[in-house]
C-alpha cells in the first residue's frame, strides 16, 4: 500500500472519532511508523517535545510504564494524530464533524488545526499528571456498570454518596454501559446497589484515579492555568464536545470546555446521537484499538463503522471505502 493510491473523495456524512485512555497497547503505531515518513515525523516531534522516547515506550513498553496516565495520554494522542495524517494523505475524506472520547478530544483538536501537535502533546502530559495527582493513590477509582439504564445509575450515585464520600457518573458510553467515579467506599456501596438493582455486572476498573467527577476539580484548575498560554487556532471543522454533546467551532470556548471536561461526565452516547442527527452515517475511528467502534455500533446498528490504527486496517479501510462509496 502506497500513498500513490490516494484519490479524491468528498463525503459530507462522515465523522472522525478519536479514542481515549484505555485503548493503549504495547506495539501501537509501529507498523505505520515503519511504512510512513509523516508518522516518523509525528513521533520525533512528540519525543522532542516531552524530552524522552515516548515512541520507544509505545513500541516496546514496559506495559506498566505505558499505562501510567502521564504517559498514556500523550502516547494515544501521538498515535492517533499520526494515523490521522496517514489517512489524510491516502484518502481525501472530508468529515462533517469530529469528536473524541475524553483525551481523544485533544486529538480531534489537533486534526482540525486548533492545536499544534507539540502543544497538544505537552498539554495532555500535564493533564495526565494533574489528574493522577488530584486524589491520593488508592483513595479513588472507577466502576463499570453493565446492564442498567442511565437513570438507574444516576440513582445509584445519589444513594452511594454519603459521609462526604462521593460517587458520580463519569461516562455514558452507550446503552447499558456506564461508568461511575468516586472514592473507594462510595464505589463499593455503588457496586452493591447496582447488583441489587439487577446490573449484569458492576466491577472496579484497573485505573488509579477517579476521572471525570468533582474530585478532579484541583486537576481542572491546574489545567486551566496551564492552557492559559497555549494558543488556539480556528477550527477547520466542528467538534462535538464531551461536555455538551453539541458542536463547537468557536475558538473562545475550546479551553473552557476542555477544563470542564476533567470534572464532567463524558456524554459519548449523546455525542454519537448528535452526529447522527447531523446526518452522519459513517464513523471512522482513528487511533489505537476499536473501543469507540464497538460503542457506536451499540448506539446505532445502522451506522457504518471503519477504523484505522495500523497498516492492516489502513488497507482494509481503503477496500471498505471502495465497497461503501
Amino acid at each position: 500500500m502506497t500513498i500513490e493510491l490516494a484519490r479524491e473523495l468528498t463525503v459530507k456524512k462522515v465523522a472522525f472519532i478519536f479514542p481515549g485512555q484505555g485503548s493503549q497497547y504495547v506495539g501501537m503505531g509501529k507498523s505505520l511508523y515503519d511504512h510512513f515518513s509523516q508518522v516518523r515525523e509525528v513521533f520525533a516531534e512528540a519525543d522532542e517535545a516531552l524530552g524522552y522516547k515516548l515512541s520507544s515506550l509505545c513500541f516496546e513498553g514496559p506495559e506498566a510504564e505505558l499505562n501510567l496516565t502521564a504517559n498514556t495520554q500523550p502516547a494515544i494522542l501521538m498515535v492517533s494524530v499520526a494515523a490521522y495524517r496517514v489517512l489524510s494523505a491516502a484518502i481525501n475524506i472530508e468529515p462533517a464533524v469530529l469528536a473524541g472520547h475524553s483525551l481523544g478530544e485533544y486529538s480531534a483538536l489537533v486534526a482540525v488545526g486548533a492545536f499544534d501537535l507539540v502543544d497538544a502533546v505537552k498539554a495532555v502530559q500535564k493533564r495526565g499528571q494533574y489528574m493522577q495527582e488530584a486524589v491520593p493513590e488508592g483513595q479513588g477509582g472507577m466502576v463499570a456498570v453493565l446492564g442498567l439504564e442511565r437513570d438507574k445509575v444516576e440513582e445509584i450515585c445519589q444513594k452511594a454518596t454519603s459521609d462526604g464520600e462521593i460517587a458520580s457518573p463519569a461516562n455514558f458510553n452507550c446503552p447499558g454501559q456506564l461508568v461511575i467515579s468516586g472514592q473507594i467506599p462510595a464505589l463499593k456501596r455503588a457496586i452493591t446497589l447496582a447488583q441489587e438493582m439487577g446490573a449484569r455486572k458492576a466491577i472496579m476498573l484497573p485505573v488509579s484515579a477517579p476521572f471525570h467527577c468533582p474530585l478532579m476539580i484541583p486537576a481542572g484548575e491546574r489545567l486551566r492555568h496551564y492552557l492559559g498560554s497555549v494558543p488556539v487556532k480556528p477550527l477547520a471543522y466542528p467538534i462535538v464536545t464531551n461536555v455538551e454533546a453539541k458542536e463547537n467551532q468557536e475558538v473562545s470556548r475550546v479551553k473552557d470546555l476542555l477544563v470542564e471536561q476533567v470534572t464532567h461526565t463524558v456524554l459519548w452516547e449523546d455525542s454519537v446521537h448528535c452526529m447522527i442527527e447531523r446526518g452522519v452515517d459513517t464513523f471512522v475511528e482513528i487511533g489505537p484499538g476499536k473501543v469507540l467502534s464497538g460503542l457506536v455500533k451499540r448506539i446505532s446498528k445502522s451506522a457504518t463503522v471503519l477504523n484505522l490504527e495500523d497498516i492492516r486496517t489502513l488497507d482494509a479501510l481503503e477496500k471498505q471505502w471502495k465497497e461503501v462509496y
